[in-house]
């Protein structure tokens, strides 16, 4: 096949006139182009007067070779499509089947992998099903009421369940296992249209139909899922894992030789048992920083079309970058705490993404070195990002702290709102954020967002709201495994996806989870 890329057609352009663009560029007639398939489709509007689609396709022709030489453009190259090749199902490689601790994106394809090999995995997670979870979550948002184990953090889907489902991933993949996610999703309900966007979401209203289907897909293989169900222990004998020890109602041991810990990047209290247990871990660099809210119109005019999104990156003049994160356009923040006393800030978009108000992250890195004195061994990080989100509770007596732009820059507590209110979800009040921060982040957010107006128009307008804290960007804590995908020190344990601090979102979660589930497959 040959594809084609950067193929830039006016917005709105039929197929006929991308059929005639590729026809010019291979200098064929249109009627030789045979299975045409859009690969990816975006917009250039850096022109706002002549606003483009951006098309990547491929197609097929009899003499492919030929025209690739003859057409002489990088953008146009021989390809060919990479289809995922499920692990071939066979007897279970032992009597005793294996174990998922965790049930968001790496745990859903790390059981959906292994139960496709016949491997019919026991999957353990202590949160309640989507449809229970919801209870708990709009009750936390009106009532204030926590449930520690069931939340924007906890329960079936993970964090990502409410973080509007963006499936957007810089992870090389020559295995065909983003095709195989995007066309699993929409399989389960999801829009085609994830398979050619540049930006593919799904939305968390879509989210919470298209999880219980997933899961009923592993079942149907055989696979069992329990829900409120922790990780409290683990055993092992030999330098291999002998059993673990799982609680619901009450602690049980289970014979156990293969456990997948597909954690969330919030699961303080897990990790602290595993570090106390051997397993081998090191602090890693991640990032914090707050939820910033323009209104909805402005960035799209910015941008140039509806519910637009960005990505922005700054290197800061003391060395650190600052970057927006998990935007969210027509989205709003929400209270994402998972722990009593402390507080959380995410955004998540609805499908439709038709909020008043965009919003993103903008966060500031920071290094082991930076919260070194928090301790010196692996959850040192850890003991940073409960620090500020203590903090961020006692701003504003639980409630999410908000504050304008303008007011932040000069150290203020907001008392008003001006032309921007919160699109918010949860409980919220006037705060000042620069309580809860170190000075040396709250500058470099400063210095990056007078940046970032330079890029789109009114960025740093004085009634920018901003929102806090935004502290688990990914895990502090990195669980080491070797090529084999096994910890370095406990044999049959396969730390995945963010919460052992390997990946950065759905889709970088899941690949990571279903090499694991592979691995495991084939050793």
């Amino acid at each position: 096949m040959i594809r084609i890329n950067e193929i830039k057609v006016p917005e709105g352009s039929d197929t006929e006139h991308v059929k005639k663009k590729i026809a010019h560029l291979l200098r064929i007639d249109a009627s030789e182009i045979k299975d045409l398939k859009v690969l990816k489709c975006s917009k250039d509007a850096r022109n706002r007067s002549s606003i483009l689609d951006v098309y990547s396709v491929s197609l097929s022709h009899k003499n492919e070779a030929q025209l690739v030489k003859r057409a002489k453009r990088p953008n146009v190259m021989l390809y060919s499509e990479e289809t995922y090749r499920l692990p071939e199902k066979r007897e279970s490689k032992s009597s005793l089947r294996p174990v998922v601790a965790g049930f968001g994106p790496a745990g859903i394809f790390t059981a959906l992998i292994l139960a496709m090999a016949g491997e019919k995995p026991l999957v353990i997670e202590r949160g309640k099903p989507v449809e229970e979870r919801i209870g708990d979550l709009e009750r936390f948002f009106e009532k204030g009421v926590l449930d520690p184990d069931s939340n924007a953090q906890f329960g079936e889907g993970g964090a990502g369940t409410f973080s509007d489902g963006k499936l957007s991933t810089g992870i090389k993949d020559r295995a065909g296992r983003k095709d195989f996610i995007l066309k699993t999703l929409i399989k389960h309900g999801a829009d085609e249209a994830i398979l050619t966007s540049k930006h593919p979401h799904i939305g968390s209203d879509r989210l919470i139909s298209i999880i219980p289907s997933l899961r009923h897909e592993i079942e149907s293989y055989g696979g069992e899922i329990r829900f409120c169900t922790a990780l409290t222990s683990i055993d092992a004998e030999g330098g291999a894992l002998k059993r673990i020890c799982i609680k619901n109602d009450k602690e049980e041991w289970i014979e156990c030789r293969d456990l997948f810990l597909c954690l969330g990047h919030s699961a303080r209290d897990t990790v602290k048992m595993l570090y106390d247990s051997g397993l081998s871990m090191e602090a890693k660099a991640f990032a914090v920083g707050v939820r910033a809210e323009h209104a909805r119109g402005m960035i799209d005019d910015a941008m140039g079309y509806k519910s637009a999104s960005y990505k922005l990156t700054y290197h800061c003049r003391d060395g650190r970058g600052v970057y927006s994160f998990c935007m969210c356009p027509g989205g709003y923040v929400i209270n994402a705490s998972s722990e009593p006393g402390h507080l959380v800030v995410n955004g998540m978009s609805l499908s439709a993404r038709d909020a008043a108000n965009s919003n993103s992250a903008i966060v500031c890195t920071v290094t082991p070195s930076d919260y070194a004195s928090y301790g010196s061994d692996p959850l040192s990080g850890i003991g940073f990002q409960r620090d500020l989100e203590k903090k961020a509770y006692e701003e504003c007596s639980g409630s999410i702290p908000y504050q304008r732009f303008e007011d932040f820059t000069r150290n203020l507590t907001s008392e008003s709102f001006g032309h921007i209110r919160p699109c918010c979800k949860g409980r919220y009040g006037m705060g000042n954020i620069r309580n809860i921060l170190p000075d040396t982040i709250s500058d470099d957010i400063i210095e990056a967002m007078y940046s970032f107006s330079g890029r789109i128009q009114g960025f740093d307008d004085g009634d920018t709201l901003f929102a806090a804290i935004e502290s688990r960007t990914s895990s502090p804590v990195r669980i080491l495994r070797g090529e084999d995908m096994q910890s370095v020190s406990i044999r049959g344990i396969y730390p995945a996806g963010e919460g052992a601090g390997y990946a950065g979102g759905i889709m970088s979660a899941a690949i990571d989870g279903m090499k694991a589930a592979e691995t495991y497959i084939s050793g």
